[in-house]
């Protein structure tokens, strides 16, 4: 094995657009340093973002965003917004917008799954802020849904950002059952 030094090894990451209400219009970040950081009720979810981010000002001030998860399809305007900032570029028209309850929490209806945000903290990581927000409501395309009512990502077709060789890159082919392929092995 080689030693490359204290890299990240964890990419590739889930590519999602922060959104979020600046100056009275939405506006949408591309981001994939997001987490889970729990799988109980509430459910908690973290964001970091560089404390540069126009989309940072508006989190603070209205205490909630959003987390969506664009498709494949959606690939050329999510990256416009990761390469052009909300305090130059007005990006509330690059998207039908839409909010649910919480609504300073734009989201956006081409997205397959859009997840309302309540702030919950704000942790100071020098050059970083990580947004923890507790899941309020998410919403999904009618389609995007299995007959048990879970995502069913072969059909929402997310992307994920590979930061090693700087590329979105689509979901692959299911590996085998969790919590369960592992079985053989206690025989």
């Amino acid at each position: 094995m080689k030693k490359i030094g204290p890299v990240n090894g964890l990419y590739p990451m889930p590519t999602t657009l922060i959104g979020a209400m600046v100056d009275g219009k939405a506006n949408f970040l591309a981001a994939a340093h997001v987490g889970i950081l729990n799988h109980g009720k509430p459910q908690y979810l973290s964001v970091g973002l560089n404390k540069s981010h126009y989309t940072n000002k508006g989190i603070k001030e209205n205490k909630v965003f959003s987390i969506c998860i664009p498709s494949c399809d959606l690939a050329v305007k999510t990256d416009y917004c990761g390469i052009v900032t909300g305090k130059k570029t007005d990006k509330s028209g690059v998207f039908e917008v839409f909010t649910g309850e919480l609504e300073n929490a734009p989201m956006i209806m081409e997205c397959p799954v859009n997840m309302e945000m309540k702030l919950h903290d704000i942790l100071d990581y020098g050059t970083h802020e990580i947004f923890v927000g507790e899941v309020f409501e998410t919403h999904v395309h009618d389609d995007a849904v299995n007959e048990k009512g879970k995502i069913d990502i072969s059909k929402t077709q997310p992307m994920v950002f590979d930061m090693h060789s700087m590329t979105y890159r689509k979901v692959g082919d299911i590996v085998g059952k969790c919590w369960n392929i592992g079985k053989e092995l206690k025989k």
